[in-house]
Formats: C-alpha cells, structure tokens, sequence
C-alpha cells in the first residue's frame, strides 16, 4: 500500500479561530515518520500556503491551491497570473449583477484581515491570487441565481466554501488529487476536509473524513458515512484532525 493524505486547512488541519495545528502535532509526527505525503489543499493562495508547507518540512511534495484551481510545487511559480485578471476582467464586465458581491480584490489588506481573521501580513498573502476570486455576498437568492447564470456564460463556477463564495474557471481538490496519486505512484488516499469544497475530495478518496464544523456550512450526510469509508469526527479542527489520522493509521497496519 501506497498511502498519501490530502488535507483541507481552515476549521480541519488549523483551528477556526487561531490558525494553530498544535492539537494536530501527533499526528502529523506520526506521517512524518512514515513517510506518508501529506498534500495540503485549501482554498488558500500558493503565496499563503508556502510558509506552512515549509515549516511543516514538505519538501517537494505538491499543494493544491485556491480551491483546486490548480496543483502547485511552493517557490516554482511564474509572476504572472492571467487566469485571475481575467476573472476580474469578468466581474468587471458585469456590473449591475456584480455589486452584491464583494471579493478580494475589491478589498485593501485591512478588510481580508477583518473579515478572516488573518494578520495583516497573512492577509496581503491571501490577496496575492493567481486562479480564484473568494467574496461575500449581500443579495438575494435571486439576484444570486441571475449573477451565477451571468458568469456561467463565461465559463465561471461558483463553490461555496466555509466563509465565501468563490469563483473560478473550474478545477476541483477532487481532479488535482487525482493527478497527484497518479504522480506519486499511490494507490491509497486519506482525505480530510470541514466545508462543502471539501465533499468531492472525500468522497473520491479511499477514505474520507468529515470534520466537526462548527463555524460555518458543515458537510451533510454522505452516502460513504453508511458504509464506514467516511467517517466523522467528534471534535473540530485540528484536534479532531489529530483523532481521525492516528485512528486510520491504525486501523491500515500503519
């Protein structure tokens, strides 16, 4: 068996609130020693993503990127990021259905960081976009559905994650793992995720794990919960993380 474990971060590997994986230190000990890729994938940019995936000693291993967008190697990137000034080309292009949506680039550094949570300077990393534009929204259901059918017709999506709606010219956590198990020569995966992104990563993984929300939009039940190949954990966040990785390890002979 060739393991490799893909992780959602906010409210799964990092707490909601501090960003801390310190519950999450055991387990991530016990891959480490093991040998096993851990492969982050967020809805964060390559430039937010590139610190953790240092200190966390991942060496070459990839990340998956702005809610699978696109698969990254940290530090090997181009400057030049067409994808997302055509997506803001698009919003621009739209402005009467745009206005009750507020994303990133419509925001300085300060307000990224009011509205997550993050420190100044991670928030001028999380505005540092290449493939997906995260926003607010202020509308109604229908002005909502008029504005997704508007941007359809230009071949943009739109995912729902634990905090904002993000848009994108497709891509998913789902394809990119499936890309990245291939790479590596795995034939096992351990998917781990707290918000509706995250369902098509778990489900196409060997085994799932749905993490306790309790922040935002959860995870419904899913068909792979009745058989045991997706599981849910008790606790939220990392601590829950923590619970749910040295329990499959065991569970695999591992």
């Amino acid at each position: 068996m060739r393991l490799a474990v893909f992780t959602d971060l906010d409210g799964s590997l990092l707490d909601h609130g501090s960003y801390s994986l310190a519950a999450a230190e055991p387990a991530l000990t016990a891959l480490k020693e093991r040998h096993i890729p851990l492969i982050l994938a967020s809805s964060k940019t390559a430039a937010e993503i590139a610190p953790l995936h240092s200190e966390l000693g991942l060496g070459g291993w990839p990340a998956i990127v702005e809610n699978g967008a696109d698969r990254i190697t940290p530090g090997a990137l181009p400057e030049a990021a067409p994808q997302y000034r055509k997506l803001r080309a698009a919003l621009a292009g739209l402005p009467e259905l745009s206005r009750n949506f507020k994303g990133f680039g419509d925001m300085d550094a300060a307000e990224v960081a009011r509205i997550t949570g993050l420190p100044p300077q991670s928030a001028t990393l999380a505005r540092q976009r290449r493939f997906t534009e995260p926003g607010l929204w202020s509308g109604s259901e229908a002005e909502l559905d008029a504005f997704l059918a508007a941007l359809s017709v230009k071949g943009i999506e739109a995912r729902k994650g634990g905090r904002f709606l993000t848009l994108s010219f497709g891509g998913t956590k789902a394809q990119q793992m499936a890309g990245i198990l291939a790479d590596l020569g795995c034939d096992t995966s351990i998917a781990l995720g707290d918000a509706p992104n995250d369902i098509e990563m778990i489900e196409a993984a060997t085994h799932g794990v749905i993490i306790r929300n309790d922040h935002g939009t959860g995870i419904p039940p899913l068909p792979g919960e009745q058989t045991g190949r997706i599981r849910r954990t008790a606790l939220p966040g990392p601590e829950g993380w923590n619970v749910a990785i040295l329990d499959l390890l065991a569970d695999l002979g591992l």
